[in-house]
């Protein structure tokens, strides 16, 4: 799925991770957006935050052992 961040969140309490809220662009409209800890690890391993309108794929991975077949 593809995605855009839409704004950075502070942490109320300074030991707390930043976050972003980030806008799904092919979920419902109630599950569009949700916000995640700003932190991404780039290919090198080096760390980095996004930053507002940035574009993001958004993957869901699930353990075989969560998963059920489909019917045919």
């Amino acid at each position: 799925m593809h995605g855009t961040v839409q704004k950075i969140i502070q942490p109320v309490i300074a030991n707390q991770a930043e976050k972003v809220q980030i806008e799904i662009n092919e979920a419902d409209d109630l599950y569009k957006e949700i916000r995640v800890e700003n932190e991404v690890t780039g290919e090198d391993g080096t760390k980095a935050t996004l930053k507002p309108g940035a574009d993001v794929k958004i993957i869901v991975e699930a353990d075989s052992s969560a998963t059920l077949k489909k019917p045919d």
